[in-house]
């Protein structure tokens, strides 16, 4: 995936964030992007605090897809995937993870928020104590304002 793909992504991804906030959900967006950087075979918002956008995406991709596929795959997310969503995009299988802005500047957004207290553990530390290489290409400065803008004022209204 190129640097203009991977923004164009997010930039999507965002719109699916966007819209499951409209739904009254936390605003997080998830891609599973085909080999060719283009094709979007899959999109999931937010559904609520267990079922994040990254993992409820990945567990879809994992029921759907060959093991091989995916490998192949990029997921992309608006934010940096938490502890629970890594460990499902690895245990999925998934070979690539994009993300907009880090796990540290949603804390900073969220602060000590019951509905999300963000772990301080970034993903490429999760990924690094598997047996299976999980690409990480992120934060992605072109967008990463953009991503933390889709949550301005949104915890503080919670």
């Amino acid at each position: 995936m190129t640097e203009e793909q991977a923004v164009r992504q997010l930039r999507r991804a965002d719109t699916v964030a966007r819209r499951a906030m409209a739904m009254g959900r936390h605003p997080f967006g998830a891609l599973l992007v085909a080999p060719d950087g283009e094709t979007v075979l899959a999109e999931q918002g937010n559904i609520d605090t267990v079922n994040h956008a990254e993992s409820t995406l990945a567990r879809h991709a994992a029921d759907n897809y060959p093991g091989a596929y995916l490998a192949q795959c990029t997921l992309v997310t608006t934010f940096e995937p938490c502890a629970m969503c890594a460990g499902t995009v690895y245990w999925a299988g998934i070979g690539r993870v994009v993300y907009g802005a880090e796990e540290s500047a949603l804390l900073a957004l969220t602060g000590d928020h019951p509905e999300n207290p963000t772990l301080s553990l970034p993903c490429r530390e999760v990924f690094a104590r598997g047996q299976r290489t999980v690409a990480v290409v992120g934060p992605v400065p072109a967008v990463a304002a953009e991503m933390v803008a889709t949550h301005a004022g949104f915890w503080q209204t919670r």
